[in-house]
């Protein structure tokens, strides 16, 4: 069997995560390939190579164990900036590691080893397309922000917290930042306790008030957001 490791990025959905590595792993299943490692960070795409350090580790792994094929869901998984996703391809080139994207059925290697020039092109327009669109969401994004101040500000809404759950908030986020960094990696509340000392019932609270608040906000605000675009057509 042909040793192969998976490439996976999301940004902050767990399931989504997940959705892309049960459906890589089915795939390579049917293709009799032996998945050998599985790379996965939750950053953002368009962070530096340096500080993807999944992609670091990929690229030492592959070099170590002498996997030749890299096996990811999308191209956008690659990172959303252009020249940093061509770098990783290159870097993959240079090292005669090939990429398989799946949603493409796409290979950047041929089976001789050298480089496939119609699927580097094929890649670079992908990517540009997949900028252009974060280029457009944030743009729009900015737009609804923009709109949604106003409204409140004419209409008189109050936005934001009463000063003492900001205070609290700003207590704990100093206090725990341990605590608070475990839980947002998916840890659960009694390793948390344990590896940090902290009963689990402050864990439960850092959780709801540093966690679960944050991405309530996160959501409910783009909720608004998308309700004002849609409005205003």
């Amino acid at each position: 069997m042909e040793k192969v490791v998976l490439l996976a990025r999301v940004s902050t959905d767990k399931q989504e995560f997940n959705r892309q590595i049960t459906e890589l792993k089915s795939f390579c299943g049917k293709m009799n390939w032996d998945i050998v490692g599985t790379f996965a960070n939750k950053v953002s795409g368009a962070e530096m190579i340096e500080n993807r350090t999944e992609i670091v580790e990929m690229v030492e792994f592959v070099r170590e164990n002498e996997v030749k094929r890299v096996v990811c869901l999308e191209i956008s998984r690659l990172g959303r900036n252009t020249l940093e996703a061509l770098k990783v391809i290159q870097i993959l080139n240079e090292n005669r590691v090939s990429l398989y994207i799946k949603n493409y059925s796409l290979e950047t290697l041929n089976s001789d080893g050298s480089v496939n020039p119609v699927a580097s092109l094929i890649c670079t327009i992908l990517l540009e397309i997949a900028s252009m669109e974060r280029l457009t969401i944030r743009e729009r994004m900015n737009s609804g922000r923009t709109q949604y101040i106003d409204r409140c500000r004419r209409e008189g809404i109050k936005m934001g917290r009463p000063s003492t759950y900001k205070k609290e908030l700003e207590s704990y986020k100093q206090q725990y930042q341990k605590e608070i960094g475990l839980l947002k990696k998916g840890i659960s509340l009694r390793n948390v306790a344990s590896i940090t000392g902290t009963s689990v019932n402050t864990i439960r609270k850092i959780k709801e008030l540093c966690v679960d608040t944050e991405k309530s906000l996160v959501m409910a605000f783009e909720s608004v957001i998308l309700s004002e675009l849609w409005r205003l057509g």
